[in-house]
């Protein structure tokens, strides 16, 4: 059993490991919706092909989360009104899944499934492969930065976070992607910390989640979700009342 404890603590801390970065920079740029509208379209390639075909493909969910990429990429065009826009996107994710998932006959299990999967059962293989491959992730993001300017530059950044949603989706689902992603880097830059800050901070709750989970036996996903929350609410709440109170 504490081989299944320790394939959960090392997926989270993969996971982690990117989505910190992708989060400070969503967090930073005022687009926080970004990654869960992102998330969501993946998640509505993953039902419909769950649908069509009966079993979850990953080419889907991929074309899906790139669609709508390009499409909160394009809306900074109008920035002023793109939060709004990758709102409704989110919520024309939302609805879309559920409406699909009602056709089958294991919608329901499916949707939490894609909500946030119990990441206890995760075999190590792909703990491994996941963490190559995010590895790979991160070397393209340095190049990006190296080598690309202006639009190419944030197109590159939006294909690379695309692909990097769509893979953690169809691994630990929407709700466990966004939390990860926002919480950390939401807490480090409230306490004007940097990444290494993120990281800790995040890898702590995510080891506090799954270990509760594993001993008090509750679903693991939906524990990490509710301890990056709740934390990050803490934090922000704690963060306003101290400059309420020096004015």
């Amino acid at each position: 059993m504490m081989d299944v404890l320790l394939n959960a603590l090392l997926l989270s801390f993969v996971l982690l490991g990117i989505h910190a970065y992708f989060g400070m920079e969503v967090v930073r740029r005022g687009i926080i919706f970004t990654d869960i509208a992102i998330a969501q379209a993946s998640a509505v390639g993953l039902a419909l092909s769950l649908f069509l075909f009966d079993r979850p493909s990953y080419l889907l969910s991929l074309l899906c989360s790139l669609l709508a990429g390009v499409l909160v990429l394009l809306s900074q065009r109008l920035r002023d009104y793109a939060e709004a826009f990758i709102g409704l996107l989110y919520a024309l994710g939302f609805s879309l899944v559920v409406l699909v998932l009602s056709k089958s006959l294991h919608g329901m299990e499916e949707f939490l499934k894609l909500s946030a999967k119990d990441i206890l059962f995760v075999p190590r293989e792909e703990v491994i492969k996941t963490g190559i491959l995010y590895a790979v992730f991160g070397l393209f993001l340095y190049l990006r930065k190296k080598f690309l300017k202006g639009f190419w530059s944030e197109l590159a950044f939006f294909v690379l976070f695309s692909l990097t949603i769509t893979s953690s989706v169809s691994l630990v689902g929407v709700l466990i992607v966004f939390s990860i992603l926002v919480a950390p880097a939401l807490v480090s830059l409230l306490l004007r910390k940097g990444l290494l800050f993120a990281w800790v901070y995040g890898a702590v709750i995510n080891t506090a989640g799954i270990v509760l989970s594993f001993y008090l036996d509750l679903p693991t996903g939906f524990s990490l979700v509710f301890l990056q929350a709740l934390f990050g609410i803490l934090m922000f709440i704690s963060v306003l009342f101290l400059k309420g109170f020096r004015g």
